[in-house]
């Protein structure tokens, strides 16, 4: 199992352009959004090339296989240029006797009680990569592809097997690594 696992992309056609040559470079493994595809929100600078045309168009090449869950910036009219699902509030996957938990992250408190310990809730939304465990749930957030922030590295993760892999989107240079 190899999952390349990405947040807050925020209509960045430069950055969105790396992580699809990244994704290439990776073997092209099943990619998983969390949210924050199109639109880069109120609060954020533009990001550099904002163009969600551009983006819209890269990521509907993508196959079908596919996964994203709906960000606090993305909406209805996103849906409609977008041609795989991205209006779901969260995913649950099974990964052996653990659940993951994939959600955008302005709710992630509503569930985490849906866990048990052992279980992994994959997020997004501040920009900032982390692992952290609480009550035995895994906490991990990739950062973000377009506007990271706390002067983290524009960056990805990769999921493989029992490790987790923090990668910049630039070089795909490791930068953190867990077992889970």
């Amino acid at each position: 199992m190899r999952w390349m696992i990405a947040s807050d992309l925020h209509g960045s056609a430069f950055y969105t352009d790396l992580l699809l040559r990244r994704r290439e470079a990776e073997g092209d493994p099943r990619l998983i959004l969390l949210g924050d595809i199109l639109y880069h929100g109120p609060r954020n600078d533009l990001p550099r090339d904002y163009d969600t045309k551009s983006v819209a168009q890269m990521l509907n090449k993508l196959d079908p296989m596919s996964l994203c869950v709906r960000g606090n910036c993305d909406t209805e009219v996103d849906q409609m240029v977008l041609s795989f699902p991205v209006m779901a509030e969260y995913a649950l996957l099974p990964l052996g006797d653990r659940t993951i938990l994939l959600t955008h992250g302005h709710r992630r408190q509503e569930f985490a009680p849906l866990l048990r310990s052992g279980d992994l809730l994959f997020y997004g939304h501040t920009h900032v990569p982390d692992f952290t465990v609480d009550n035995g749930v895994r906490f991990v957030n990739p950062g973000s592809v377009s506007i990271p922030k706390e002067d983290s590295p524009h960056s990805y993760l990769m999921l493989e097997e029992d490790r987790l892999f923090w990668k910049k989107v630039e070089t795909g240079e490791i930068f953190r690594e867990e077992r889970i």
